[in-house]
Formats: C-alpha cells, sequence, structure tokens
C-alpha cells in the first residue's frame, strides 16, 4: 500500500478539490501540476461532474503551478461536451504566467477568465458569457 507521507512531498503534486455551490454549478480546484501525467485525472473528474448534471463548471487554477498543453486540451474537451448542453467552463486566473499561457494559445477568447472565484461563480450565476 502507498503511503502519501513516506515519500518527500513536493509542491506540484496534483490535486483536485470539488465543491458544489449548487445542482447546476460545480467549482473544481486544482493543486500543483496539471500536466501530462494529472491529464487523466481531470479528464475524469470533469466528466463525472458533467455527467453528475453540472453544467457551469469553474476551474480554479489559481494554486496550479503548471499548465501543460495536454491539460489545455482536457479544459477544451470539457468546454465542448458543456457546450452541447447550453453549459460552459469558466476559469480562475489569477496567476500571471498561467494567464501568459492562455494569451499566447488564444485560448482566452475561448474560456472566459476571471480573477477570483467569487467573479467565476457571479458569472455563472447570472449566466454572463
Amino acid at each position: 500500500m502507498h503511503n502519501a507521507t513516506a515519500g518527500p512531498a513536493f509542491e506540484g503534486e496534483f490535486r483536485i478539490e470539488e465543491d458544489r455551490p449548487s445542482r447546476a454549478t460545480a467549482m473544481l480546484v486544482l493543486y500543483g501540476e496539471a500536466d501530462l501525467h494529472s491529464a487523466p485525472e481531470l479528464r475524469q473528474r470533469l466528466r463525472s461532474t458533467i455527467d453528475d448534471g453540472a453544467t457551469n463548471v469553474v476551474v480554479d487554477l489559481s494554486e496550479t503551478a503548471f499548465l501543460d498543453s495536454t491539460s489545455l486540451g482536457v479544459l477544451l474537451g470539457g468546454m465542448r461536451r458543456l457546450r452541447e448542453h447550453d453549459g460552459q467552463i469558466r476559469l480562475v486566473v489569477s496567476r500571471p504566467d498561467i494567464r501568459r499561457i492562455f494569451e499566447i494559445t488564444l485560448l482566452d477568447r475561448i474560456f472566459p477568465l476571471h480573477e477570483t472565484r467569487e467573479q467565476a461563480l457571479a458569472a455563472s450565476a447570472d449566466g454572463v458569457v
């Protein structure tokens, strides 16, 4: 059995915490490095959240140390699935280095980017695109 405390912890350790402010709205907070190795977990969590009835998903990247193209692809796939159900993914991107990734790839034109969770949740509640 793997003991998470046995090995050295590193800042980039990936995990996802979920909060459901309402049946239709879910917030996923990503911690650590969202990369090739963590992308399957992110994909599965997005799928299960959408399958569970969420049409507004807020993904908080404030605690994300690194984001690669694989994870960007997972977020795009989630966006496509949600749009089929008139839903939306909103991103909380408070770190300038992570925001820059969205600007360079022009994905800031696809995803609504917010500075805080409160802004993203308010926009979800208002139905603002």
